[in-house]
Order: C-alpha cells, then sequence, then structure tokens
C-alpha cells in the first residue's frame, strides 16, 4: 500500500492551475471522446432535496492513459450559511493494467472546479464569437468566477456583468473581479445583463429558468453549465429553439440531465435530432459556428473523461 500516492488539496492548489494548458487539456478530453474508444459509463447520480444536496459518481478508461479516475462530487448547497463551501470530494486513481490503486487525489472539490471552467474555456474557444468583449455571468459562486477566468482566456473580454438572485452577492463579485483590464458591475435586471452580452455563461443550481428566450440576441454565444441533475434548468426550453446551434458535451448526458432534458419535455425539439458534441466540434467533424449572427447554446453535464483527463495530467506534472 505506500506505494499509492496520497496528494492533498493544498499541494494540488500549488501546482494545478486555471490556464490555457488546463483548457488544452481539457479540449484535447473532448477530441479524444469524439473519436472513439473511451468507456464512459453514465453518471451515477443521488439527489437528496430533504438536505439539498447531491452526490455525482463519474469515471472514464481513456486508452492510452496510464490510469483512470473515479470521483466522488458532493454538491451541498446549504453549505455556504454553515461557512462551508458548497462542493467538495476526492479522485481515485487506478491502473488501467492492473486496476490497483496508483493515487488518491483530496482535492476537495479544487480539480472539479478547474476542469469544469476549462470545458467553459473550451466551448467558448469553438463557439463563441472570436471578438467577444463583453459577457454575462448568471451566478456569484465560485464557478462564476472561474467561468469569467476561463473565458478570458481564450476570448479578449473587456467587460461582464453579473447577475445573482442575490444582489449583495452579484456586487461583491463584481468589485472584486474589475481591474485594469477588465471592468466588472453588477445587475439586477437579467433581461438587460443577458442583452448587454456577446458571451452568457449560467453558472447555478437553478431549478426554474434565470435565462429567457426573448433575450438573447443575434451572434450571442451561451454556455449552461449548472444543470447537471434532472431537477436543474437555468434555460427556459424556448432558448434552444431559438438556438441556431446546439452542442452538448454528451447528447446522452443532457437528453437526461441537460438543458436538453427541458426541451425536450417541452417540445421544443425534436428527440431524434441530430445534434452534435463538443468533441465532434472540435475535431471537425461538425462544423460549428458558421455565420456571426447565430445564436450558439453549449450544454455542459461534465463528463467523466474529463475528471481523468485532469487527474493524469496532474500525476505526471507533480
Amino acid at each position: 500500500m505506500s506505494d499509492i500516492r496520497i496528494l492533498h488539496e493544498p499541494e494540488l492548489r500549488a501546482h494545478v492551475h486555471l490556464d490555457i494548458t488546463i483548457v488544452d487539456v481539457i479540449e484535447t478530453a473532448f477530441a479524444t471522446l469524439a473519436r472513439g474508444g473511451v468507456q464512459m459509463p453514465p453518471i451515477l447520480s443521488m439527489h437528496m432535496p430533504q438536505v439539498n444536496g447531491e452526490v455525482d459518481v463519474k469515471t472514464a478508461y481513456v486508452p492510452g492513459l496510464p490510469g483512470f479516475a473515479v470521483k466522488i462530487s458532493p454538491g451541498f448547497f446549504d453549505n455556504p450559511a454553515k461557512g462551508l463551501p458548497s462542493t467538495s470530494g476526492l479522485m481515485v486513481v487506478l491502473s488501467t493494467e492492473t486496476g490497483r490503486v496508483q493515487a488518491v487525489l483530496l482535492d476537495n472539490g479544487y480539480l472539479t472546479d478547474i476542469r469544469t471552467a476549462a470545458a467553459g474555456g473550451v466551448a467558448a474557444r469553438h463557439l463563441a464569437p472570436t471578438d467577444a468583449r463583453r459577457a454575462a455571468i448568471f451566478g456569484a459562486g465560485l464557478q462564476a468566477r472561474l467561468q469569467l477566468q476561463a473565458l478570458r482566456l481564450v476570448r479578449p473580454i473587456r467587460k461582464a456583468v453579473i447577475w445573482a438572485r442575490d444582489p449583495a452577492k452579484a456586487q461583491a463579485l463584481a468589485a472584486d473581479l474589475s481591474d485594469d483590464a477588465l471592468n466588472v458591475r453588477a445587475s439586477a435586471d437579467p433581461a438587460e445583463a443577458a442583452g448587454f452580452a456577446d458571451v452568457i455563461v449560467t453558472t447555478t443550481p437553478a431549478t426554474e429558468p434565470i435565462l429567457r428566450a426573448e433575450w438573447l440576441r443575434a451572434g450571442q454565444h451561451v454556455t449552461a453549465m449548472g444543470s447537471d441533475q434532472a431537477g436543474k434548468a437555468e434555460l427556459e426550453p424556448a432558448c434552444l429553439a431559438r438556438a441556431d446551434l446546439y452542442v452538448a458535451d454528451r447528447v446522452s448526458q443532457t437528453r437526461l440531465m441537460g438543458e436538453l432534458r427541458g426541451a425536450l419535455e417541452a417540445g421544443v425539439l425534436a428527440d431524434g435530432a441530430n445534434l452534435p458534441e463538443l468533441g465532434q466540434v472540435i475535431t471537425g467533424a461538425h462544423p460549428g459556428r458558421t455565420d456571426p449572427e447565430q445564436i450558439t447554446i453549449a450544454d455542459l453535464t461534465g463528463t467523466g473523461i474529463q475528471d481523468t483527463a485532469i487527474a493524469s495530467h496532474v500525476l505526471a506534472l507533480i
């Protein structure tokens, strides 16, 4: 047992940061998934409404990598009132040759936060207008902060607006994020925030839509990353009908727990539609955005290959 590496959150934070390298790692993971050969089972997801909590277990085997990660990711959304973060968790990395445990990454959810934000960066890199300078972030938690950071890695964002159900949190985050290169303000009006932006990112655990189709305008890109349970929804289903291009991280997942689920239930999209995945856009199997006036939507529910990818990167780095 002594050969099992155990890495703790402080060491991981010291070596792994949200930068363009991590965006590239996650982009490669999506491309690998699109090319085939990856074994990625459905997410094991347990919802605990009585305690406003959930736990997801994700994994993926990628041929050619020495190990694969199994991640346990809890989200307990009343924790901030208790002085605790909403998310935590860990990753266990097993050998692809023997199945034995190689490492335990006690990241407390840090690596999930980073790889989730990086996926938003990948989506924006391939779907957002290349000259996008204005962003709207819906939500005021950690992922809101990280998604804006990731977006700035791939697009020349100069102005941003924060909307949240708690205006005080939106104002505090906006003040904290503003600097000489980025002007950030809070807005109490979600319609105004949406209309302001070239890129909209929704980052909340909302169970009722917070972004309306009527607020969207030509040329915008939307990344929806908060809907990762069957009971969640950030986008009005009509948003997907309004979009010229909808892209999933994994269609089989978004049918069950992403924004696609709500659109299918509402009947605004046909279940048999030929919907592309982000990896297909990355590899060129699907053209992606073809017109500056298109409205594009990326529906990100989080995939096990992202966890295996970042865990493998970490073990090669540290």
